[in-house]
């Protein structure tokens, strides 16, 4: 019974915890990604083994967002972290045109699980500040976001070292995750 009350107390009043999983190939600039939203600053990182988790405050919203190893040989343990989640923010390194193909079979594998059927999708199209990178809209084709069908996306233009983009990012994902627990809890 205790559930149905907090469940009740955070829809009215917005406190929200979310489980959100950060994935994508190696190099995208996922681990940048969440120290600039965890603490403000661009760390110097090297590739991430195994994963990195952090909580971060925004609004009224806390995530816990696991930040998974990209390599192709931990690609096969991202499913491992899926129960349970919220939301996906998949992050594209948008200067990796010869990798969209491949970025696009490794999400399509992520959304289709059946631990993600009802997450909500985030993507990040990373490194818009460099010379020769994909348009948001040329990752959105390449991925394939256009033929989802029922399912809440948004796609983000960033830049990890500046910050740009990433908070508009988490504006969506904020709103959209809470009107959907909202949603959920009006309906018992």
């Amino acid at each position: 019974m205790g559930q149905v009350f907090r469940k009740l107390f955070d829809a009215f009043f917005g406190n929200s915890e979310m489980r959100v999983v950060m994935l994508g190939l190696d190099a995208a600039g996922k681990t940048t990604i969440l120290y600039k939203l965890h603490i403000g600053e661009v760390l110097s990182t090297v590739p991430t083994i195994g994963f990195n988790v952090e909580k971060v405050q925004y609004k009224n919203v806390m995530f816990t967002v696991w930040d998974v190893g990209g390599q192709e040989k931990l690609r096969p343990l991202w499913r491992h972290y899926f129960n349970d989640t919220n939301g996906l923010i998949y992050v594209v390194d948008s200067l990796d045109r010869e990798r969209i193909s491949k970025a696009k079979a490794e999400f399509q594998t992520i959304i289709n699980d059946p631990f993600m059927l009802n997450c909500v999708i985030l993507v990040f199209a990373n490194k818009q500040d460099m010379k020769g990178a994909m348009t948001p809209m040329e990752v959105c084709e390449g991925l394939g976001l256009f033929e989802l069908k029922n399912r809440k996306w948004h796609i983000q233009g960033t830049c990890a070292l500046k910050g740009d983009g990433l908070y508009e990012g988490l504006d969506w994902l904020a709103s959209t995750l809470k009107d959907m627990k909202a949603a959920s809890t009006s309906s018992f």
